[in-house]
């Protein structure tokens, strides 16, 4: 019996709750860090950006109604699915070199969802304030979410990042537009598989695949994106990104953390959750 023709899964973008290829019907090849072929993913295109953001405005404004209580259940939820599909993370993560921690990187995976989700019914009141003023009237500040977020995430390690940015920009309200790993992408896609089978609603977290240097300018200045969070590590994109940032006034917040560093306590900054909010202040009066 004649052996049958193997057979490269290409592995699809998650836009708007959906897996799609990209419009431009580019793929580029997944290799495991010894150069070993894993199979094919999209390369995804301004067009297949501008899907995502559409997707993300739309998701947005549900997503903040739901009460802080209920995206905490979500995020757990996630939690709860990753541990479930860990082998297959772990092998996934096994082809990103001999330095990697696959095991390691997948239980600190689940323990950062596990851990954002408990701010998400927390933050308000930690970085919310009652502020004294000279009149008869309660003033409050209240953070808010800023509305679609776009994350780029660093080239190794892999889950660990995309998960800890995720998590701390969804927890308030925002909707998200992520970028995988350029290097290693397929551990992404494979959360995103994950992410449409949980209780997240689509459009909430998009998932492209694609070389950042193409997309940068795409990002910065696209008018119906509020904040960029960059955490790619390239001295060349952050220019791009801040500079086009600043014609519409997005918010630019860079996370430069050695891959060391996302395993400990540098990624758990729970000030990384205001970054991605705004300050609303309300006066009401005092009645007698």
């Amino acid at each position: 019996m004649s052996a049958s023709l193997e057979v490269r899964k290409t592995y699809k973008m998650y836009i708007g709750g959906n897996f799609v290829r990209s419009e431009s019907g580019r793929f580029l090849p997944a290799l495991s860090a010894d150069n070993q072929p894993l199979g094919n993913f999209c390369w995804g295109s301004r067009k297949d950006f501008r899907d995502a953001a559409v997707a993300a405005r739309a998701a947005q404004p549900g997503w903040s109604k739901r009460t802080p209580y209920l995206r905490s259940q979500i995020l757990y939820r996630a939690a709860e699915m990753v541990q479930s599909r860990a082998q297959e993370l772990v092998r996934e993560l096994s082809h990103c070199g001999p330095a990697s921690a696959p095991e390691q990187e997948v239980n600190a995976a689940i323990d950062r969802l596990v851990y954002f989700a408990g701010w998400a019914d927390k933050y308000g009141q930690t970085f919310g304030s009652v502020n004294p003023v000279a009149s008869a009237h309660f003033n409050f500040t209240a953070p808010e979410p800023t509305g679609v977020v776009i994350v780029l995430c660093p080239e190794t390690p892999v889950l660990l990042p995309l998960v800890s940015l995720m998590a701390s920009v969804i927890l308030s309200g925002n909707s998200a537009i992520i970028l995988a790993s350029g290097r290693f992408p397929l551990p992404a896609v494979t959360f995103s598989e994950i992410l449409a089978t949980s209780d997240l609603p689509g459009g909430v977290v998009n998932i492209l695949t694609g070389k950042a240097e193409e997309l940068a300018s795409h990002f910065a200045s696209h008018m119906d994106v509020n904040a960029i969070v960059d955490a790619s590590g390239s001295d060349a994109l952050w220019p791009v990104l801040q500079g086009g940032s600043a014609l519409n006034l997005k918010r630019y917040s860079r996370r430069n953390l050695a891959p060391a560093e996302w395993f400990g306590p540098a990624s758990e900054d729970p000030y990384w959750i205001i970054e991605t909010v705004e300050h609303k202040t309300a006066w009401h009066p005092i009645g007698y």
